[in-house]
Formats: structure tokens, sequence, C-alpha cells
């Protein structure tokens, strides 16, 4: 599935590009940032969309800058939209990225595939106790 267009994704933070360690970050999930990146290359725009606030929200967004990944909005539909308690809390993006899925997560190297028509990177195996044996 390889868009003509300029897509806006929301993603989610725990669970989907990091492992689920709320309130703390964990891990980031294999090929998180490598798919995030071409994205972005590609100009899609990307919408961190998370039940995160405050410091915790502040913790995320530093994370994901650091391996590389700015978003063009957080937790709202554009970068100038103030939250107001008279309107609905839906992001308007095209597709939503999220491990809560019907179905599940698949995974970035699937959503890798699915989107760029090609597999994901490979990562080397190191084979023996911690490596040391080849």
């Amino acid at each position: 599935m390889k868009f003509d267009q300029h897509l806006i994704i929301a993603v989610d933070f725990d669970g989907t590009i990091v492992e689920d360690a709320y309130p703390k970050i964990g891990k980031p999930q294999l090929f998180a940032f490598e798919t995030l990146k071409k994205l972005q290359d590609e100009g899609h725009r990307l919408i961190l969309w998370t039940y995160r606030h405050g410091l915790k929200l502040h913790e995320a967004v530093a994370f994901c800058k650091e391996n590389g990944i700015h978003f063009y909005a957080i937790n709202s539909s554009f970068p100038e939209e103030q939250f107001k308690n008279d309107a609905s809390r839906k992001i308007n993006a095209d597709i939503f990225i999220d491990d809560r899925n019907f179905g599940g997560f698949p995974g970035w190297g699937e959503i890798y595939q699915e989107l760029t028509n090609t597999a994901p990177p490979k990562i080397e195996k190191k084979k023996g106790f911690f490596g040391l044996f080849k």
C-alpha cells in the first residue's frame, strides 16, 4: 500500500513507539523509529496521539526528538489547535497506529512493509553466548 499523497498519521506512544512501561518510557519497539523516519522523509505528517500529559508527555516528546522524530502536532489535529471543553478530542488523521487497534498491534516491521512495499531493514543476529561465539 504505497501512498501517492501525503497522509496525516496519528501514532500512540506507550505500547506502540515504545514498549508499554508507563509511567516510565519503555524500550523502543523494533523498527519504530526507522519506520517513522521513513514516513516523515516521504512527507507524511506525524501526530503524537497519547494518553500522556504534563511532564510525562514532555518526556515522551523529548525521547522521540532524541531519536530523530519531530511531530507535526501533539495530541491535537494541528499545532495551533487549542483545547476547549466544547469540542471533540478526536484527532483528524488519515491513519491511526496504536497497540489497542482491533486485532492488536501488527508490529513495525509489518507496518513498514505495508506502507513502503519493502522489507524492513535486517538486524544482525549474534550467535552463541552473548555474541562471543559465531
